[in-house]
């Protein structure tokens, strides 16, 4: 009864608690001695309070008990992303810095959460300052990859993608900069969406104008997601870049036949990227999937000359704008690639801001015609799969030197430099057995219609459901 409780839908759970077919306390037992079984072996959850989160579901169920109107998600546990304030917990950001810093209030996207009736059970793991696709930090260790214990689960959303594959929570929240909802959803076979700047609002956020950085859904399948779609979305004053239209647009019905839709791919943008034999040989099969089902499919690619510029620029600018009064106080406690990116801001100049602007409205009237042509575009999730635990990084594709840690991530940090949404979607195993994964990017604002191109390939492939041996 447990693991079926662990590994129901949220949309599932959410109605078997309000038509009291579960209780919150049944769902959040069994949630919570999965974490005690599998968390150990993964080490994806952090910070846990399991008397909090027990008192919460009683409650939980005697608001039910008086008749009272409750939220979409009331009594579903859920674990925030340890770089999100939750009032209550700690936010470390994984750094020895900030080990310490107890929340006293929540961020934006928890406010939403809890106000929908979920519950807040711990935090997930991150690297340090969500710099870079490899969970690790000097707080709480390594997360590990549970189809392969001894290799990456991505990053830096890495402690929310395993904690959902592997049933400890039925959703999480994800934020994603360079590819960080993309990366460990596709790492650990679940689904992940890079979201349009303010389709999901932010707050707080020291550079609240920026397109960059933006929060999203981390699910089991597309459909999870546009259940937690339909809470986050939505307008708020406190963003300025936020969206207009309410998140009930994400409760429309999804249909899997995409028969006629014009899609383009590319393995390697153009030829800008090395990628990894394995990920082309997966990646070729999965464009089929798209001829099966009726579309029509063309190798073509958007011009993304300029994208790496625009992305290393506005990611340097801010993060130094960020974190520069931690920085300055904390540098000799922190990884050398999170000082190095920001020393990289800190020499940036004005001429270097005004050059990246530019060509970043260039590159979007580029994506804007495009999409005028094409429905979506696919691509890799990653250039390789998921790699060995103990490095930082990858340090070389085919041949290919890296020099930094986000050198191999430009197959996801490309996309974030137009602004598009894009959403990772499993598209099965290496011959290894490493999950990989599939991104589907839509035109300006397109979110739905990057979920509904990703439930049609879900409904088709089902490579979704097949869940780690450990954590069953």
């Amino acid at each position: 009864m447990e693991q079926e409780i662990c590994f129901a839908t949220a949309r599932d759970l959410a109605h078997a608690i309000q038509d009291r077919k579960l209780s919150a306390r049944e769902v959040m037992e069994a949630h919570l001695s999965q974490v005690k079984r599998v968390n150990p072996q993964v080490n994806a959850i952090v910070s846990l309070d399991e008397e909090k989160a027990m008192q919460a579901a009683i409650q939980a169920d005697e608001r039910l008990m008086r008749g009272e109107s409750v939220g979409a998600f009331h009594g579903l546990p859920i674990a925030i992303k340890d770089t999100h304030n939750a009032a209550g917990f700690l936010t470390t950001c994984g750094s020895k810095a900030l080990r310490d810093n107890m929340a006293t209030k929540d961020d934006l996207i928890v406010e939403r959460l809890r106000g929908a009736g979920a519950i807040v059970i711990g935090k997930t793991n991150v690297p340090e300052f969500a710099a870079g696709s490899h969970t690790f930090n000097e707080v709480f260790g390594v997360t590990r990859n549970p189809y392969h214990p001894l290799r990456t689960a991505g990053g830096s959303s890495g402690g929310a993608a395993v904690a959902v594959t592997c049933g400890m929570i039925p959703f999480a929240d994800g934020s994603d900069m360079g590819g960080s909802c993309r990366y460990p959803a596709a790492f650990n076979n679940v689904v992940g969406l890079r979201t349009s700047p303010g389709r999901v609002p932010t707050y707080p956020k020291a550079a609240l104008y920026s397109p960059l950085s933006v929060q999203g859904p981390i699910t089991r399948n597309v459909s999870d997601a546009l259940f937690m779609m339909s809470v986050l979305a939505g307008p708020d004053a406190r963003s300025p870049l936020s969206i207009e239209e309410p998140g009930k647009k994400f409760l429309e019905p999804l249909e899997a036949d995409i028969k006629g839709l014009r899609v383009a791919y590319s393995v390697d943008l153009g030829g800008l990227i090395p990628v990894d034999a394995a990920v082309r040989k997966n990646f070729a099969e999965q464009i089929q999937i798209f001829n099966d089902l009726g579309c029509k499919v063309e190798e073509v690619c958007p011009d993304f000359s300029d994208a790496d510029a625009i992305f290393q620029i506005w990611r340097a600018w801010e993060m130094e704008m960020t974190y520069s009064e931690l920085f300055d106080q904390y540098q000799n406690l922190m990884k050398p690639s999170f000082v190095w990116n920001v020393q990289k801001g800190r020499v940036l100049n004005g001429v270097d801001i005004g050059r990246a602007e530019r060509l970043r409205s260039q590159l979007y009237h580029r994506l804007r015609e495009f999409f005028s042509q094409y429905d979506a575009f696919i691509l890799p999730v990653s250039q390789v799969p998921p790699f060995d635990a103990n490095f930082e990084y990858p340090t070389e594709i085919n041949g290919n030197s890296l020099t930094t840690y986000i050198d191999w991530m430009r197959s996801c940090y490309y996309i974030s430099a137009t602004g598009n949404p894009a959403l990772s979607v499993p598209s099965g195993f290496t011959e290894d057995g490493l999950p990989l994964g599939l991104q589907i990017v839509g035109p300006h604002r397109g979110d739905f219609e990057v979920l509904r191109i990703g439930y049609a390939f879900e409904q088709a492939t089902g490579y979704g459901k097949q869940r780690p041996k450990l954590a069953l």
